[in-house]
């Protein structure tokens, strides 16, 4: 049975984040056994094969990598989903950056192993990173990927129409989402990369 991990409910405008996320554990349970656990250095080489798998070298190329490249991701917010017989068949990171000045979160890279897919893997991986995000007191979080698919968990290009990334991007993917009513509002420049040094983990993906 898929499960997501146990949170204090808060009261407030966080509150909505942990109820989609029990929401979609409700929705998954008949779908296949999966769980979600943050990551640990024993998912390491799992998770840059599926990374691999999902991306190609191309990965290192992104402008989002800018981002990541030397930065270590946001604390518990590196989130791996392994099957029932425990390999590795997801991986979802959030990592510090500021957005125009503001603190917000980059979420990506987002990757499902392909005989997966079916099972809602990477839905419950951006919703509880969402759920865990808002209990720790973060803000906002942004993204570049399908508008489509994303759009379903609160995305919206407006947050982001005064906002420019450090390379180039399309702009009908370049997303943004608040957490905390207002954490964007007004927000405009460049996205950097926020002071947080990687001192534990290899390359980030």
């Amino acid at each position: 049975m898929a499960f997501l991990a146990h949170h204090n409910f808060d009261a407030g405008p966080r509150a909505s984040w942990r109820a989609g996320a029990m929401a979609e554990q409700a929705r998954l349970e008949a779908r296949g056994p999966f769980a979600l656990a943050e990551e640990t250095p024993a998912d390491v080489a799992a998770r840059e094969a599926l990374l691999d798998d999902a991306f190609g070298p191309a990965r290192f190329l992104k402008t989002c990598q800018r981002l990541r490249d030397g930065s270590a991701p946001a604390a518990g917010l590196a989130l791996v989903a392994t099957d029932g017989a425990g390999a590795l068949i997801g991986t979802l990171r959030l990592w510090p950056i500021l957005a125009g000045g503001r603190e917000a979160l980059l979420l990506g890279p987002l990757a499902v192993a392909a005989e997966s897919r079916s099972l809602g893997v990477g839905g419950a991986l951006i919703r509880e990173s969402l759920a865990r995000a808002a209990d720790v007191g973060h803000r906002a979080v942004l993204l570049v990927g399908d508008a489509p698919y994303y759009e379903r968990f609160g995305f919206e290009r407006r947050f982001t129409e005064r906002l420019t990334m450090p390379g180039p991007v399309e702009r009908a993917r370049f997303l943004g989402l608040e957490l905390v009513e207002g954490a964007l509002s007004g927000a405009r420049g460049r996205v950097i990369r926020a002071a947080a040094p990687a001192i534990d983990l290899p390359r980030a993906a």
